[in-house]
Protein backbone atom coordinates (compact mmCIF):
# COMPACT_ATOMS: atom_id res chain seq x y z
CA UNK A 1 0.00 0.00 0.00
CA UNK A 2 0.99 3.76 -0.89
CA UNK A 3 0.06 7.03 0.00
CA UNK A 4 -0.54 9.19 -2.63
CA UNK A 5 -1.18 13.29 -2.70
CA UNK A 6 -3.74 13.83 -5.69
CA UNK A 7 -3.86 17.05 -7.65
CA UNK A 8 -5.49 16.32 -10.68
CA UNK A 9 -9.16 14.77 -9.49
CA UNK A 10 -10.18 13.25 -12.83
CA UNK A 11 -13.44 11.68 -13.23
CA UNK A 12 -12.26 7.73 -13.02
CA UNK A 13 -10.73 9.01 -9.67
CA UNK A 14 -14.41 10.46 -8.56
CA UNK A 15 -16.29 7.46 -9.71
CA UNK A 16 -13.30 5.17 -7.79
CA UNK A 17 -13.64 7.62 -4.84
CA UNK A 18 -17.20 7.29 -4.52
CA UNK A 19 -17.34 3.30 -4.51
CA UNK A 20 -14.91 4.03 -1.68
CA UNK A 21 -17.18 6.02 0.21
CA UNK A 22 -20.45 3.90 -0.46
CA UNK A 23 -18.53 0.95 0.45
CA UNK A 24 -17.78 2.54 3.60
CA UNK A 25 -20.87 4.21 4.60
CA UNK A 26 -23.19 1.67 4.37
CA UNK A 27 -20.67 -0.52 6.93
CA UNK A 28 -20.14 2.15 9.27
CA UNK A 29 -23.43 4.61 9.27
CA UNK A 30 -25.74 2.29 10.28
CA UNK A 31 -27.93 4.73 10.88
CA UNK A 32 -28.36 5.70 7.91
CA UNK A 33 -31.56 3.85 5.17
CA UNK A 34 -30.11 3.09 1.75
CA UNK A 35 -32.33 6.83 0.71
CA UNK A 36 -30.73 8.49 2.47
CA UNK A 37 -27.23 7.33 1.34
CA UNK A 38 -28.54 7.53 -2.19
CA UNK A 39 -29.12 11.45 -1.47
CA UNK A 40 -26.16 12.07 0.01
CA UNK A 41 -24.03 9.98 -2.35
CA UNK A 42 -24.95 12.71 -5.34
CA UNK A 43 -23.54 15.55 -3.40
CA UNK A 44 -19.90 13.27 -2.48
CA UNK A 45 -18.12 13.55 -5.77
CA UNK A 46 -18.46 17.66 -5.44
CA UNK A 47 -17.30 17.73 -2.29
CA UNK A 48 -14.25 15.65 -3.12
CA UNK A 49 -13.40 18.20 -5.82
CA UNK A 50 -13.66 21.01 -3.72
CA UNK A 51 -11.82 19.48 -0.81
CA UNK A 52 -8.02 21.34 -0.82
CA UNK A 53 -6.12 18.41 0.07
CA UNK A 54 -7.13 14.82 -1.28
CA UNK A 55 -4.83 12.00 0.15
CA UNK A 56 -5.25 8.31 -1.24
CA UNK A 57 -4.30 4.88 0.12
CA UNK A 58 -3.94 2.83 -3.23
CA UNK A 59 -3.15 -0.78 -3.08
CA UNK A 60 0.32 -2.03 -5.25
CA UNK A 61 -2.03 -2.01 -8.27
CA UNK A 62 -3.26 1.32 -7.40
CA UNK A 63 -7.25 0.86 -6.85
CA UNK A 64 -7.97 3.35 -4.14
CA UNK A 65 -8.24 1.45 -0.54
CA UNK A 66 -9.17 4.36 1.11
CA UNK A 67 -8.92 8.45 1.22
CA UNK A 68 -8.97 11.34 3.08
CA UNK A 69 -9.92 15.12 2.69
CA UNK A 70 -8.05 18.03 4.65
CA UNK A 71 -8.77 21.35 5.18
CA UNK A 72 -6.68 23.33 7.17
CA UNK A 73 -6.10 21.78 10.17
CA UNK A 74 -9.09 19.87 9.80
CA UNK A 75 -9.82 16.16 8.85
CA UNK A 76 -13.03 16.78 6.80
CA UNK A 77 -13.39 13.31 5.86
CA UNK A 78 -11.99 10.02 6.22
CA UNK A 79 -13.33 6.40 4.46
CA UNK A 80 -11.62 3.54 3.73
CA UNK A 81 -13.15 0.59 1.24
CA UNK A 82 -15.44 -1.92 3.64
CA UNK A 83 -13.37 -5.04 2.58
CA UNK A 84 -10.23 -3.11 4.14
CA UNK A 85 -11.32 -1.64 7.25
CA UNK A 86 -9.56 -3.14 9.75
CA UNK A 87 -5.84 -3.36 8.43
CA UNK A 88 -4.43 0.03 9.85
CA UNK A 89 -5.38 2.54 6.51
CA UNK A 90 -7.09 4.27 8.47
CA UNK A 91 -4.42 5.38 10.93
CA UNK A 92 -2.09 5.22 8.31
CA UNK A 93 -3.54 8.10 6.38
CA UNK A 94 -4.61 9.92 9.97
CA UNK A 95 -0.93 9.97 11.09
CA UNK A 96 -0.32 11.15 7.71
CA UNK A 97 -2.38 13.95 8.11
CA UNK A 98 -1.08 14.52 11.43
CA UNK A 99 2.65 14.32 10.56
CA UNK A 100 2.11 16.40 6.92
CA UNK A 101 -0.88 19.12 7.94
CA UNK A 102 -0.74 18.75 11.87
CA UNK A 103 -4.81 17.72 11.51
CA UNK A 104 -5.77 18.63 15.36
CA UNK A 105 -9.91 18.87 14.59
CA UNK A 106 -12.30 16.79 12.96
CA UNK A 107 -16.14 16.02 13.60
CA UNK A 108 -17.73 12.62 13.96
CA UNK A 109 -21.36 11.17 13.84
CA UNK A 110 -22.22 10.57 17.56
CA UNK A 111 -24.04 7.54 16.18
CA UNK A 112 -20.57 6.01 14.38
CA UNK A 113 -19.11 5.03 17.61
CA UNK A 114 -16.27 2.51 15.85
CA UNK A 115 -15.01 5.57 14.52
CA UNK A 116 -15.21 7.90 17.52
CA UNK A 117 -13.40 5.35 19.24
CA UNK A 118 -10.70 5.63 16.56
CA UNK A 119 -10.16 8.81 16.40
CA UNK A 120 -10.23 8.71 20.59
CA UNK A 121 -7.66 5.89 20.07
CA UNK A 122 -5.35 8.42 17.74
CA UNK A 123 -5.17 11.47 20.45
CA UNK A 124 -8.50 12.90 19.94
CA UNK A 125 -11.21 14.51 22.23
CA UNK A 126 -14.68 15.52 22.17
CA UNK A 127 -15.09 19.16 22.75
CA UNK A 128 -18.50 19.82 21.57
CA UNK A 129 -21.65 17.91 21.15
CA UNK A 130 -24.38 19.29 18.08
CA UNK A 131 -27.86 17.79 18.04
CA UNK A 132 -27.83 17.63 14.17
CA UNK A 133 -25.44 17.45 11.00
CA UNK A 134 -24.40 20.42 9.33
CA UNK A 135 -27.64 19.65 7.05
CA UNK A 136 -29.92 20.10 9.93
CA UNK A 137 -30.84 16.46 10.14
CA UNK A 138 -31.22 14.83 13.29
CA UNK A 139 -27.46 13.03 13.12
CA UNK A 140 -25.53 14.07 16.28
CA UNK A 141 -22.49 15.57 15.62
CA UNK A 142 -19.30 15.40 17.90
CA UNK A 143 -16.53 18.07 17.17
CA UNK A 144 -13.23 16.49 18.42
CA UNK A 145 -9.78 17.93 19.34
CA UNK A 146 -5.95 16.97 19.62
CA UNK A 147 -3.33 18.63 21.38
Amino acid sequence: MKIIEVKDKTTTLIEQLLKVWESSVKATHLFLSNDEISHIKQYVPQAINCIPILVIAESEDSNPLGFMGISGKTLEMLFISNKNRGQGIGKQLLQYGIDNYLLNELTVNEQNPLAKGFYEHMGFEVYKRTELDEQGNPYPLLYMKRD
